[in-house]
């Protein structure tokens, strides 16, 4: 599904129609987070998002992976693996494919091993059994089914919480009160430009607010800059992307944008590949969308012409990032008893 534009302005008609619909979903969302979690018996980092669509979270993740692993843990990230046809609990292997296990799964396996589960709770037990000392786990802020350590909320800095109102009004996953009670720390990616709110709401509360930019791979920006693309994204936040590219130094001459772990069809990929040609371009997209490609015959000529431009997450201060963790893995109190 793509989202609707005015999830990100202002509340309105549309947001005031869908509301009845927008109570139910919230009142069920609350219910879920409201549980109580079990235990995983190591440390469970949690790294989530208020809303829908794209935020950064999977940059996120990995950033926080490597603090841990950087730190002497055995990190296991754990992940719900949307998009893909698998259940679990089962561990990503070099095997799989993004309809398999989902795209964010296979990006988080380049970094730790990786655990895809609808069921957290067995997907956690899982890691724990293959040796893992602490669990990150990609999103599920709002999955009460787990007890998490410390539960931290990536927010879109130029986006913020859009309308504030919860899906279908708006992004919101829940309603947002129910949200800051199961949330430790936030994360702000980005230039804040409508985050400032939810900024103040976390000091308010006494939760640390962190910051972090989405930055290019030097050599590839290096390799692709001055370069004209006709750039496509299937993620949550495409325009994201184009930024990035352009920061970089990359040209966008040409933008196409596809819904959220959209899978592309052959006739996609064949008019995007023509499109390029008729306007003397070069094809660029995010490692996401290369990895839902990745092993389908009908999207093999795009996936060969398509350059992939690899992001990374930089926090502004690490140090704070450290903190947070090393007190999360510090009161576990199940972790001896590994």
């Amino acid at each position: 599904m793509r989202e609707p534009a005015f999830w990100w302005h202002e509340p309105g008609l549309a947001s005031a129609m869908l509301a009845p619909f927008a109570g139910c979903y919230g009142a069920i969302a609350h219910s879920r987070m409201a549980r109580g979690g079990a235990r995983a018996g190591v440390p469970v980092v949690c790294v989530g998002n208020f809303t829908l669509g794209g935020s950064g979270k999977t940059p996120a993740v990995i950033a926080i992976a490597k603090l841990l692993q950087q730190a002497g843990e055995r990190v296991f990230c754990l992940s719900r693996g949307y998009g893909g046809k698998a259940g679990g609990p089962r561990q990503v292997n070099a095997h799989d494919r993004a309809e398999d296990v989902g795209d964010e799964a296979l990006l988080l396996a380049h970094v730790a091993p990786t655990i895809v589960s609808r069921d957290r709770v067995a997907g956690a037990r899982m890691a724990r059994a293959a040796g893992a000392s602490v669990i990150v786990m990609d999103d599920g802020l709002q999955n009460g089914s787990i007890a998490k350590d410390l539960a931290i909320a990536v927010v879109d800095g130029r986006r913020g919480v859009g309308n504030g109102k919860v899906f279908p009004a708006g992004p919101l996953r829940a309603p947002l009160a129910a949200q800051w009670a199961s949330t430790d720390a936030v994360l702000v990616v980005g230039e804040i430009v409508r985050a400032r709110d939810v900024v103040a709401a976390a000091q308010a509360r006494g939760k640390p607010v962190l910051y972090a930019r989405i930055v290019a791979d030097p050599a590839a920006a290096t390799a692709l800059a001055g370069k004209q693309m006709l750039a496509f994204a299937g993620i949550g936040d495409p325009e994201k992307f184009f930024d990035t590219l352009t920061a970089a130094g990359i040209g966008v001459a040409r933008r196409a944008v596809f819904p959220d772990h959209h899978r592309f069809t052959a006739e996609e990929a064949a008019a995007l590949v023509m499109q390029a040609e008729h306007d003397g371009l070069e094809l660029c997209t995010t490692e996401k969308d290369h990895a839902r490609m990745t092993g389908d015959a009908g999207l093999a000529a795009l996936n060969e012409r398509a350059h992939v431009l690899p992001v990374a997450l930089e926090f502004v201060n690490a140090d704070e990032m450290k903190k947070l963790l090393t007190a999360a893995l510090r009161r576990q109190p199940a972790r001896a008893s590994r």
